[in-house]
């Protein structure tokens, strides 16, 4: 088509817009130096109060925390002592995990200051109280996929993030860990905190290092932050290394550990370029150091290892036998420090790791996956999220995700806890379905998923005794003898949804015993 000169607009009618600031709402041209702009940013904030005050918070919104800091946050207890204070009710509490370190939320749920708790996991007096009643609504649990494709989809609405992190510019750029102080406060990877960040109507950094602009590499970046406030402290390193990421020195867990990685060289996906995720857990992290010695007897290496990383993960990619690392949470502190000196050990985030609703969830590209679990069913059902006594005491995590995308999930386990049997017939809480297990190691023998024959095959071409689970279930019970049934209230206290959202189980309010 040919161009028509006579119908370019006269130069008068052209808005011109260059000098303009003003007018367009554009800032105008700043004549400070960066030191001076730094100081003057008015994305630094004074306090939390004057942060919430700023954002907008108002009843029966919703709040979004992380818990990289696992048992060692104070980041949580911080802001919701201010919100109590400055009088709103009626919240929702979104936090990717709860544990042990937060059970003054219970105050605030009976105070009214938290109306309903969307979470992962929940631990100690916070997860006892609300396994007996304490709220009026239940508590929705989800997995961290199950968690991320919730906020992409809207279902679960952040109105405002709250996001501790251990190092950050004044304009926000933060990240989980210190460039220049060693003894301050470190999470490593931010990847639960990243899509909170992203999708919130606002994100609130609060930090206890505040650093000079750019703080690169970033977890967070300050396009997604819209005010930053210093404090005192956002959290104690060690409580990142507690718990479900412990060492173990335990004979039962490091037979066990050692019989799954025996199971992995000869299930045929044990070879050169291969994928993993270690789980939490002491018999799942111990395998990583027998996975290390095959791996360097046969002269393979993992093309990368995913999710939730330890520093024994660290240590085979500094030594050359795995090749990338995709950190969606640093389970210790070798882990957190990695991240600012190895080029490949990427912080991802939740989004990327498990999402089911995204293009591709890294959980699908892993040959295997070592998990660990409370009960396992004769229908090869996991539960990772209620004890013997129906308390709930877990957390979901990835552990749906990464069994419905990994290419063999092997579950770990003792075959007894003490007097309890942990193969029953009917677990109390299904988390994971037995559709996406494929393998169970106890220390007393292994059962393969009966969809999966070939893995069965190869396991006892390899010289490995493979059980029935009903034999293992009725070996347990030999010893044990059959529990017995948990006494339930009909009110439900908790809904858990697959990775998907769907509805998979709900969790009863405990009977008190008299």
């Amino acid at each position: 088509m040919e161009f028509e000169l006579n119908k370019i607009p006269h130069l008068s009618e052209i808005t011109a817009i260059h000098g303009a600031f003003n007018e367009l709402a554009i800032p105008a041209k700043a004549h400070e130096s960066l030191a001076e702009r730094q100081r003057n940013s008015k994305k630094l904030l004074s306090s939390i109060e004057e942060a919430i005050k700023y954002v907008g918070l108002k009843d029966g919104m919703t709040i979004s925390f992380h818990h990289h800091f696992r048992n060692g946050d104070y980041v949580i207890n911080m802001v919701m002592d201010v919100i109590a204070k400055m009088g709103f009710k009626g919240l929702t509490l979104a936090a990717s995990s709860l544990t042990d370190i937060h059970e003054p939320l219970i105050e605030h749920i009976k105070n009214g200051v938290i109306k309903h708790i969307e979470t992962s996991g929940l631990r100690g007096k916070l997860a006892e109280a609300v396994s007996h009643g304490l709220m009026d609504f239940p508590i929705i649990f989800r997995s961290h996929g199950g968690r991320a494709a919730a906020i992409e989809t809207g279902e679960l609405h952040i109105d405002i993030a709250f996001l501790g992190a251990p190092s950050c510019d004044p304009y926000g750029n933060a990240n989980g860990y210190n460039r220049d102080d060693e003894n301050g406060s470190c999470c490593g990877s931010l990847g639960y905190a990243k899509l909170d960040a992203v999708k919130a109507d606002k994100c609130v950094i609060i930090t206890d290092h505040l650093v000079s602009f750019p703080n690169a590499p970033f977890g967070i970046p300050e396009s997604h932050v819209d005010c930053v406030v210093k404090v005192e402290s956002v959290g104690d390193p060690k409580g990142i290394m507690s718990g479900a990421t412990r060492y173990t020195k335990n004979p039962k867990e490091l037979l066990i550990a050692k019989t799954a990685a025996d199971v992995i060289e000869a299930s045929g996906y044990f070879n050169d370029g291969f994928s993993m995720q270690m789980g939490s857990g002491g018999a799942s992290l111990a395998t990583a150091r027998f996975l290390r010695e095959k791996m360097i007897n046969k002269n393979i290496k993992a093309r990368f290892a995913l999710g939730g990383i330890t520093g024994q993960i660290v240590e085979m990619h500094e030594e050359g036998l795995v090749q990338k690392i995709l950190d969606v949470q640093s389970f210790d502190l070798v882990a957190a420090n990695s991240l600012k000196n190895n080029r490949f050990h990427q912080q991802i985030d939740a989004s990327y790791y498990a999402s089911y609703v995204n293009r591709g969830a890294a959980v699908n590209q892993l040959d295997f996956v070592i998990l660990s679990a409370l009960e396992i069913d004769t229908d090869f059902n996991i539960n990772v999220l209620t004890g013997s006594d129906g308390v709930i005491r877990g957390a979901i995590g990835g552990h749906p995700d990464t069994a419905a995308g990994a290419s063999l999930s092997v579950v770990v386990a003792p075959l007894l806890r003490g007097r309890i049997p942990t193969i029953v017939g009917k677990v109390n809480t299904v988390v994971t379905p037995g559709c996406t297990v494929d393998v169970v190691v106890t220390d007393q023998g292994v059962a393969v998923n009966p969809r999966r024959p070939e893995i069965k095959e190869r396991l006892e071409a390899a010289g490995i005794p493979v059980f029935t689970i009903d034999q293992l279930r009725a070996r347990a019970e030999r010893i044990v003898g059959v529990p017995e049934p948990i006494q339930y209230e009909d009110r439900v206290v908790g809904v858990v949804m697959y990775r998907d959202n769907s509805v998979i189980d709900v969790i009863r309010q405990v009977k008190e015993i008299d």
